[in-house]
């Protein structure tokens, strides 16, 4: 990972790929700006989730490959394999963490904690796949994958709930 204290390339501010790669100018907070671009992206999920199931499924997809795009050209323009400042990748893992969990806002609140402490602990296989996948995937896969360890969970816990 970057270290979060590379200063904010004047670039995101001008050019339209570097500005979504740093969530809409979210990745530019000075300190923790993986957790800034995770609460940038929260108002979107209550977008996607007035989707049918079908339509925010469509909406990951496309985001995923987008970001993957854009993570990589972002990090090759600025000459840094995964500047703290890019987090079109939280953006993307936090709504799959969100994509079919129950809606309403604990639901919400446990999904972003759940996410951010997956990206932050990075238990196997995110871990790994953060060492060993590089460029544009592998800036996405660890917070793909993030996504899906924190849905998991709260999936669980919708069921266990709903057992009591």
């Amino acid at each position: 990972m970057a270290d979060p204290r590379e200063p904010t390339p004047a670039s995101v501010w001008r050019n339209p790929i570097h500005f979504l790669a740093f969530g809409f100018g979210s990745g530019a907070a000075p300190k923790a700006p993986g957790t800034f671009g995770t609460l940038a992206a929260m108002p979107f999920v209550l977008l996607w989730q007035q989707l049918p199931p079908g339509g925010y499924s469509l909406v990951l997809v496309l985001s995923t490959l987008l970001g993957i795009w854009l993570c990589h050209r972002t990090a090759a323009d600025l000459g840094v394999h995964d500047h703290g400042g890019i987090v079109w990748d939280e953006f993307v893992g936090v709504w799959i963490a969100l994509w079919l969990a129950p809606v309403g806002w604990g639901w919400l609140i446990a999904g972003f904690l759940l996410f951010r402490l997956f990206d932050i602990w990075k238990p196997w296989p995110i871990g790994w796949v953060d060492r060993k996948v590089h460029g544009g995937l592998g800036i996405m896969l660890d917070d793909v994958l993030a996504g899906f360890m924190a849905l998991l969970v709260l999936l669980i816990a919708e069921f266990a709930l709903g057992r009591i």
